[in-house]
């Protein structure tokens, strides 16, 4: 394996490349198609397509195709219990998309990306659809200003994660009183103008305190 300046192992980092391929939109490839997809040369990609086979977490079908392997059901579950939020919180962000109509997203910071680990749906028959697990790039929005430090308490942001797409976000807390996570709101920019951003920073602020005093509680045991 070859490290890089940075520390990581470029094999490792061309596994989980290849792996972030796959999708809820495209569950399946045939090996000439994952190549292209990658970049990689089709012996590169042959190789580590066995070596995850080898661990579970990709499978090649009868047809050829590859798909995710049955081994990623337990890293599923592990996530699932390790990110699953105290009933309080989730309270919290139910109360908050009910009383502002649009959908609340819970973001924390991965190395590389934003990272939803809770939402709760808005009312509105428009509205910003973000599933949990999704990605986004780092400062992205007004989830990103606040988890990159760019911005101190709420944030604002529009046109991202996608144009015509508007955020209000906060900061939740630690006992320390480092950010852990952004409570976000996000709708369509038509319905954030001024008075509406002020009335939406000020709920997602009292939200995100709550949160805060709450705590996240999750499991690292």
């Amino acid at each position: 394996m070859t490290a890089e300046d940075d520390g990581t192992v470029r094999s490792v980092l061309r596994a989980f490349d290849l792996l972030a391929l796959f999708t809820e939109h495209r569950r399946t490839w045939a090996v000439k198609d994952l190549t292209a997809a990658s970049g990689l040369a089709k012996t590169t990609v042959l190789r580590l397509v066995a070596t995850c086979e080898q661990r579970g977490v990709l499978w090649t079908r009868p047809d050829g195709r590859i798909t995710v392997g049955p081994g990623m059901l337990r890293w599923a579950q592990l996530a699932n219990t390790a990110w699953q939020l105290p009933e309080p919180v989730r309270q919290v962000l139910r109360e908050l998309a009910r009383d502002c109509g649009e959908t609340v997203h819970l973001y924390v910071r991965s190395t590389t990306a934003l990272v939803c680990v809770a939402r709760q749906e808005g009312s509105r028959a428009i509205r910003y659809v973000g599933r949990v697990g999704d990605e986004l790039p780092l400062g992205c929005g007004a989830a990103g200003r606040v988890l990159t430090g760019a911005a101190a308490d709420a944030a604002v942001g529009h046109g991202e994660p996608e144009t015509g797409a508007s955020s209000v976000a906060a900061p939740v807390h630690d006992g320390d009183g480092r950010v852990l996570a952004a409570l976000a709101i996000t709708g369509p920019t038509s319905r954030f103008g001024t008075a509406e951003i002020a009335a939406l920073t000020d709920a997602v602020t009292g939200a995100s305190r709550r949160i805060s005093r709450i705590g996240l509680g999750t499991r690292t045991e």
